[in-house]
């Protein structure tokens, strides 16, 4: 028999007062990875430069997961200028990966919204104890930097605006 799926859904929403198209092409182009990735994770991006963002378009990352060096490589499948974008992993850490980067227009601005369905590979407890809470701090300082960059304040904690994580299965 195999092993029960756990997974998860984590949802971020960052209100930015900048265009969407503005706020679509940050995000579209691969070099503006590594600045909204936090520093402890020594993300590098390993696909040479410059990136056509596409879909089918592979994208190869190294980073260091609490100390353990990981190679992880992505694929572009929905492509869908300047309303959304998805990724999804093809090796790495996760069982799956299944990043949604939305952007809808709004009063004075965009609505980004990430939404990541992923399931982990069977360890006991270790979503509640490790994943989460670091999956919340990348995405926390990820919307930090993004507020820097476009303006707006980003959320404080247990905000609307803020990183939810619930189980799906």
């Amino acid at each position: 028999m195999g092993r029960r799926p756990s997974l998860y859904e984590l949802t971020a929403t960052a209100h930015l007062p900048r265009p969407r198209e503005e706020v679509f092409d940050f995000f579209a182009d691969a070099a503006n990875l590594e600045a909204i990735t936090p520093p402890w994770l020594g993300f590098r991006i390993l696909t040479p430069m410059p990136i056509e963002m596409e879909s089918e378009t592979i994208l190869e990352y190294r980073l260091r997961l609490r100390g353990i060096p990981i190679r992880w490589r992505t694929r572009i499948g929905a492509w869908d200028p300047p309303l959304r974008f998805t990724d999804s992993q093809e090796r790495g850490p996760y069982r799956l990966w299944n990043h949604e980067h939305r952007f809808e227009e709004e009063a004075g601005g965009t609505r980004m919204t990430d939404r990541v369905l992923y399931d982990l590979f069977p360890v006991p407890f270790i979503h509640g104890a490790l994943v989460a809470p670091e999956l919340r701090r990348i995405f926390r300082y990820r919307a930090e930097v993004v507020h820097r960059i476009f303006g707006g304040t980003p959320a404080s904690p247990n905000s609307p605006e803020d990183v939810v994580i619930r189980r799906l299965a």
